[in-house]
């Protein structure tokens, strides 16, 4: 079955005057990886995460991502740094002795100075805001994994659409095969008889080496297994496991023998269809970049 790499979900709800939103967005990757942000006092969701991610996906680049909105679950605190309010104080009794000033250095002097004083946001360690933001996850991942299965869907009817196209491109190449040998042998023996005329040395001789000439036009072979890739990568999408890795190997065997048509052949109405399957194997690889 056809899974995209591509998904996205989301799942959110109200946190006493806040809000708890979870995001997992899923992109193109050859492997699986996971990145996961979360705030300091839940990262022990962080495995939990990981393994739920795990079980819904094989490939792709997953994003997880725990967003806390308003004031609840956060704790204010005013911090001061005596030490450097102490370097402060003397640094300005030095240069008032130094240059002669007057006046009094006083608390709202100091209050203005920079960094003495911090306001700080300190997550609080609240379970019932963990247990929650465990549950939003879990139905996040699902919402991407759903996802992505939609979108396979709508992939593999693409791709099966290209494989017909393929299959009838091929179909008008094995109907034209059969004429490419011996057309390939009569143009050489009306070369041979227009250069030599009457004096043909050996003609059982040159009729045997035309035929061998003839037969390396011959493209039943990779017809044939063209024909097998086809129907191995059809049998594939239907496969329940991840099937982008086969798909993509089928495909550069594909591509290989459709050259290898085009270069033996050498005939104007293969060179057409052979084209013409190029550019739906390379819609295809395009295609394959996005399968699981």
């Amino acid at each position: 079955m056809i899974t995209s790499m591509t998904g996205f979900g989301r799942q959110q709800a109200a946190w006493s005057d806040g809000a708890v939103m979870v995001e997992v967005r899923s992109v193109n990757h050859r492997f699986l990886e996971t990145s996961i942000r979360l705030p300091k006092t839940m990262t022990s969701l962080e495995e939990i995460f990981k393994k739920t991610i795990q079980q819904h996906c094989a490939r792709g680049r997953v994003d997880l991502t725990v967003i806390l909105q308003g004031n609840r679950g956060n704790i204010r605190s005013l911090q001061l740094d005596a030490g450097l309010a102490k370097q402060y104080h003397e640094a300005l009794r030095t240069l008032q002795r130094t240059l002669k000033l007057k006046g009094s250095i006083d608390i709202g002097m100091m209050a203005g100075l920079r960094d003495l004083l911090v306001l700080s946001e300190q997550p609080t360690d609240d379970r019932k805001l963990t247990k929650l933001v465990e549950k939003l996850g879990r139905k996040a991942v699902l919402d991407m994994a759903n996802m992505r299965k939609k979108e396979g869907a709508l992939l593999a009817d693409d791709i099966r659409d290209r494989l017909k196209r393929l299959r009838e491109s091929k179909t008008e190449v094995s109907a034209r095969a059969p004429m490419v040998a011996q057309e390939a042998f009569e143009r050489m023996k009306v070369r041979i008889e227009k250069l030599l005329g009457d004096s043909i040395p050996d003609l059982p001789r040159l009729n045997q080496e035309l035929a061998l000439y003839a037969d390396r036009c011959d493209i039943t072979e990779e017809l044939v297994r063209l024909d097998a890739h086809m129907i191995q990568f059809d049998r594939t999408i239907q496969r329940l496991e991840p099937v982008g890795k086969t798909l993509d190997f089928l495909l550069q065997e594909m591509g290989r023998e459709v050259n290898t048509i085009g270069s033996k052949a050498n005939d104007a109405g293969i060179t057409v269809e052979v084209v013409r399957m190029k550019a739906e194997l390379e819609r295809l690889r395009e295609q394959m970049q996005n399968v699981e």
